[in-house]
């Protein structure tokens, strides 16, 4: 296969300037991730995590953003998932988003740390009741037999919960990383792309810099 033929041109949606561009990096990427909802776009919630172990070996994985503020990104897990374990031994971590459809490509660094016991209950009660029993079925990343395993434990969950409440298990719950470091890139024509960086300084502004694309 030659990937060279999927080459494309990228279109023209404004740009990406100095005098646009919001103060604060929170406010901006509200606002593109309002344009991808709004467009219809699939999945705008979809996100790329990376993590890495302490000896800085990598991995990365597609994840749900589950709510966003001023204090970070959210998103939920196994904890003793791999990404798990990496977060507790290297806290650092990254987020990538994707919006094809305008051409539109968020990053953003930071520091991933646990959410309280009472926003992991509320998130997990809000779940479908069918999610809810997943978590109950299987611990994540663990090597199991087969899917009839899997499915099998997924009927005993749904027969032991069947008249009562689902309790969050004590292994699963929410993250947030604390971004340190945001950078929006807007694909123009001719390769002459938009990439905007923001960086936390130590006053708690956010120093604005243009990099070259």
């Amino acid at each position: 296969m030659n990937a060279d033929k999927l080459r494309r041109e990228y279109q023209s949606h404004g740009g990406l300037t100095e005098d646009n561009i919001a103060k604060n990096p929170f406010d901006q990427f509200e606002k593109w991730f309002t344009d991808a909802t709004e467009a219809g776009i699939d999945l705008p919630d979809a996100m790329t995590l990376a993590t890495a172990t302490p000896d800085g070996i990598p991995s990365a994985r597609m994840v749900v953003l589950r709510g966003f503020d001023t204090n970070g990104f959210c998103f939920y897990t196994d904890y003793d998932s791999q990404k798990g374990k990496e977060l507790a031994e290297n806290p650092h971590a990254a987020l990538v988003f994707y919006w094809r459809e305008h051409d539109r490509q968020v990053r953003s660094n930071g520091i991933v740390k646990k959410m309280t016991k009472v926003e992991s209950d509320a998130y997990f009660a809000s779940r479908p009741i069918d999610s809810q029993l997943a978590v109950q079925t299987e611990r994540q990343s663990i090597v199991i037999p087969g899917r009839g395993h899997l499915e099998e434990n997924f009927e005993k969950a749904k027969l032991t919960y069947s008249d009562k409440d689902i309790p969050r298990p004590s292994h699963w719950g929410g993250y947030r990383l604390i971004p340190n470091m945001f950078e929006f890139w807007q694909g123009c024509p001719n390769r002459l792309h938009d990439r905007i960086r923001y960086i936390l300084k130590d006053t708690g502004n956010w120093e604005i810099k243009r990099l070259s694309p």
